[in-house]
């Protein structure tokens, strides 16, 4: 018999389990051979703590100063936001909501020397930070363990009973008892809901396509902020010597282990190329994830209205890595009874109850 049982190996799952372990006894349960399979493990990786409706931004904000404390976990990166004639009006609004400035095109050439002549104005920030998403995974998950706290792989749910003493849930690895059932279980919440007895709140999970390309042109692209097209059609970051771009679609899907569709990919790799010099000339690997929404697209951290002893984390979306530390801050305060540090306006946004 655990205290909080926790459904789901991805960020949320796992941050989740560390900030739980003080508290108690934790049992995390994947499903997959290994942590961050699905969404998590596909991530474009960035701390942007501008990005996102108001309730994200809350919760990123405040885990800036737990990321900047992790050792090697954030690196500098900035970003920068592309407008073509006729979208400088929508740069502008765009560029205010992100807290980025008007550059030069002499500057931002600068940057990012394949900009082409189609683009009339740019933004930018500093303020823009990869994440070792591995790194700040395993630190958690390192957390937990240190805690007593038990992680369990190849466990995939397969029924959920309500107990005298709170939850069992059978898996692939076996039976496994917990005081408090925490729902983490990404693009699959709601059928983790519904196997628990509990009504879902309507989650819906879409794929983002991503493609790793060589470096354009030869060159040294590790300095190269994060670009975005407007409306962000597009958009292309460095990693690991290559470049990933993504058409950034919003396709609504089952929950699946997802993968790129092609179709989708080339044209997104054609808004891409409308922007810079140098064509695509081959791809060097592609995946997809499924980000996992809200109704009202905002995460849902909290109590089941009507069943006190399930908890949501759900809904992260493409903010998981950047809201995680004070996403399972809350979610263990709420849990534990504690005051949290968080307004009560944002705890209200994110609650269940919301949804009625």
């Amino acid at each position: 018999m655990t205290d909080f049982l926790i459904i789901g190996g991805g960020i949320a799952g796992v941050s989740a389990a560390a900030r739980l372990s003080h508290l108690g006894r934790v049992t995390v349960l994947e499903a997959e051979p290994h942590l961050a399979h699905h969404a998590s493990g596909r991530s474009a990786a960035l701390y942007e703590p501008n990005y996102g409706l108001k309730p994200v931004v809350g919760l990123s904000v405040a885990s800036g100063d737990y990321l900047r404390s992790q050792d090697k976990v954030l690196s500098k990166r900035g970003l920068m936001i592309l407008a073509r004639a006729g979208e400088t009006a929508a740069l502008a609004e765009e560029a205010a909501d992100m807290d980025l400035d008007p550059i030069s095109m002499d500057e931002a050439r600068a940057m990012v020397p394949i900009l082409n002549d189609s683009i009339v104005e740019a933004a930018f920030g500093d303020h823009a930070w990869d994440i070792d998403t591995d790194l700040l995974l395993q630190n958690f998950a390192r957390e937990a363990r240190g805690n007593g706290g038990e992680i369990v792989t190849h466990a995939r749910v397969t029924a959920i009973a309500k107990t005298v003493t709170g939850w069992a849930v059978t898996t692939g690895a076996g039976t496994y008892e917990g005081r408090v059932l925490v729902n983490a279980a990404g693009a699959w919440v709601d059928q983790i809901a519904a196997m628990a007895g509990v009504q879902p709140l309507g989650f819906q999970p879409y794929r983002r396509s991503m493609a790793r390309i060589p470096a354009p042109g030869g060159h040294d692209i590790s300095g190269w902020p994060m670009m975005f097209g407007v409306g962000e059609l597009w958009y292309a970051k460095p990693d690991a010597g290559a470049l990933i771009v993504s058409p950034a679609e919003e396709h609504p899907m089952e929950p699946h282990d997802a993968w790129a569709d092609d179709m989708v990919l080339a044209e997104g790799l054609a808004r891409y190329e409308e922007f810079v010099t140098e064509p695509v000339t081959r791809l060097i690997s592609n995946w997809a994830g499924l980000r996992t929404f809200s109704p009202d697209r905002s995460l849902v951290i909290g109590q089941d209205v009507r069943e006190p002893s399930f908890f949501w984390v759900a809904g992260q979306g493409g903010y998981g890595f950047q809201s995680c530390p004070a996403a399972s801050q809350l979610a263990a305060d709420l849990i534990g009874g504690r005051a949290s540090e968080l307004s009560a306006e944002l705890i209200a946004s994110l609650s269940p109850a919301r949804f009625g």
